[in-house]
């Protein structure tokens, strides 16, 4: 089992780039796939990116493509998202997760959750 904490979030301007990080410890990293899911107030957790074991596959939701980047370092056992050109609209509490086996965008299928890091981008 699998324990996760992110970092790295804060508040930012629009247009800034914000890189955050999730330090897994307790199991090993590299037998699950990772996602970054957030939660904006009054909404419902919504997916960002996942990332399969061995980083083959990184799908994107729709709202970050080619602005965020999803990745991972099995060694340093710790998963990255790094986020361009940020929008007030990506002002919500970032998640990372883990689950065994493939990766998926549904967040019920994720065992493992982090305490969340919040960030602000101001217009």
């Amino acid at each position: 089992q699998v324990q996760l904490v992110e970092s790295g979030g804060r508040l930012v301007q629009a247009g800034d780039s914000l890189r955050l990080s999730c330090a897994a410890s307790g199991g090993t990293f590299s037998n699950y796939a990772m996602g970054w899911f957030r939660q904006a107030p009054g909404k419902e957790r919504e997916f960002v990116a996942v990332i399969s074991q061995s980083s083959d596959d990184t799908p994107y939701a729709d709202s970050v493509k080619g602005r965020f980047t999803i990745s991972r370092d099995n060694a340093k056992k710790t998963l990255y998202l790094q986020m361009n050109s940020l929008r007030p609209e990506d002002t919500a509490v970032y998640y990372c997760a883990a689950k065994l086996l493939l990766a998926t965008s549904l967040a019920k299928r994720y065992t493992e959750w982090g305490q969340g890091t919040q960030v602000t981008v101001s217009s």
